[in-house]
């Protein structure tokens, strides 16, 4: 658009290259929804505590292999949630695993990420994910949990979109801030089971 004399037939080209990767990006998120709307598998009351230890164990080779501590701070109590157990850990395995990449591109000596656990307001469990890294550029905060946009170096765009589209079929919220003391934290809500409520 800058020439004096632009490519008309260019830009429209790019125009329509940007419509259909827009339009592939909406079918992709639609058909995700449509299928956790029909079925959400195994719905049934897990240890989000459990499934991050899971997750953890999981990952302690590849933290270890880029000089990447992990720190749990867990609530001693189970946090218990109706859901999917499958999906949610996915959903922490994409969380870490991504703290994990920002970190292996950082130098110096403090590589180092924390998962929180705790029971918000007596009525939602909230887990946190935050890292020592270089954070997200404010513009990327905007489009992170768009299909399709990655700040990695071959990747596909698609990990934190599915994310946050599980997590929204278990009712809950997912979000990602820059921490003051620098470093990203991404952090997740979901509703405490309604059978536990009701026992407590």
């Amino acid at each position: 658009m800058g020439r004096q004399a632009p490519d008309l037939k260019e830009f429209k080209t790019i125009l329509a290259d940007i419509k259909r990767a827009d339009q592939r990006a909406t079918d992709v998120i639609t058909r995700l929804r449509r299928l956790f709307s029909k079925g959400m598998g195994e719905m049934r009351n897990v240890d989000l505590n459990e499934i991050v230890d899971e997750v953890i164990g999981i990952l302690t080779a590849q933290a270890a292999a880029h000089d990447v501590n992990i720190t749990t701070v867990l609530t001693p109590h189970p946090l218990i949630v109706k859901g999917d157990r499958v999906q949610l850990e996915q959903v922490i395995l994409n969380l870490v695993a991504n703290a994990i990449d920002a970190l292996a591109e950082t130098t110096g000596d403090n590589r180092r990420i924390t998962v929180r656990t705790h029971l918000l307001g007596g009525h939602a469990a909230e887990l946190s994910v935050s890292d020592t890294g270089p954070g997200i550029r404010p513009d990327g905060l905007k489009q992170i949990f768009e299909p399709f946009f990655t700040t990695k170096q071959g990747g596909m765009g698609m990990g934190l979109p599915i994310a946050r589209t599980i997590v929204e079929a278990h009712s809950g919220s997912l979000w990602a801030e820059n921490q003051v003391s620098g470093g990203a934290i991404f952090r997740l809500t979901l509703p405490i089971s309604q059978d536990c409520r009701s026992k407590s």
